[in-house]
């Protein structure tokens, strides 16, 4: 018995070295790298000139960048430039955006006008939802998208944005689903096609907006009347398939 733990022991013991030894052995090989990695970085940020105040260190083939740059976007192009760059194996983004600082209720309504009018003339437009609130020029993006192509718009066009400091996206991507597809079809020709209700297809930029999610229906949006508001949610109610109905639209 002594033996077999003895030799138990001994087992445990030469794997954990084992594994030291590699970890040691890994460590060594991405860090053989990292002054060709610097020397590329580097050149990179050199070239760049919206990157003329932004510094780099590399440490076991990750590269942090620090320093400052005058867009959120100049951010973000900076560390996917990085991430190109052969033997990195991360990018630590410590970049500080110093641009203009502009008051957030003027930044706010800056961008919900922007964000209004993104993805108009798409089939997509009236069944993605994006709400934003900003504080000490930190940008949140709530909501729901059909796809990423819309949550992807909206970021591009929040982080092009002068005195946006950082941004969090909280867009949910809805799960594909035909289902859905059907609903959100229904539920647009039962809101749109209604004598009363189809105004709100005349600004495209202003239109009721219908999320569609497992087959629960969430109407968003501002209209002009509690009629209309009740109308829409009774329209919604009424389309086979649809499991619920949340109207959360708003009377201006």
């Amino acid at each position: 018995m002594k033996t077999q733990k003895r030799g138990l022991v001994m087992t445990i013991a030469l794997t954990m070295a084992l594994t030291v030894l590699l970890s040691m052995t890994a460590l060594a090989a991405t860090g053989r790298y990292d002054q060709q990695i610097q020397q590329t970085v580097n050149a990179k940020i050199h070239d760049a000139k919206k990157l003329q105040n932004v510094s780099s260190s590399v440490e076991d083939g990750i590269v942090t960048l620090t320093g400052t740059v005058d867009l959120y976007q100049d951010k973000l192009d900076a560390a996917n430039k990085i991430k190109k760059v052969a033997n990195v194996t991360g990018v630590r983004n410590d970049i500080t955006v110093a641009g203009e600082t502009v008051p957030d209720a003027q930044l706010e309504q800056k961008l919900a006008k922007k964000l209004a009018y993104d993805r108009v003339g798409y089939s997509d437009n009236a069944f993605n939802y994006v709400a934003l609130g900003v504080k000490d020029g930190v940008v949140t993006l709530t909501g729901d998208a059909v796809w990423d192509v819309p949550k992807d718009s909206a970021l591009a066009i929040v982080a092009r944005t002068p005195g946006v400091k950082d941004v969090i996206n909280d867009i949910n991507v809805l799960p594909v689903s035909r289902f859905d597809d059907t609903i959100r079809a229904r539920t647009a020709a039962a809101i749109y096609r209604d004598s009363v209700l189809g105004r709100y297809a005349s600004d495209p930029a202003r239109p009721i907006r219908i999320v569609v999610d497992n087959g629960h229906v969430t109407l968003y949006g501002s209209v002009q009347s509690t009629m209309d508001k009740n109308i829409a949610g009774m329209r919604a109610s009424s389309v086979a398939g649809a499991f619920s109905v949340d109207n959360k639209l708003v009377v201006d």
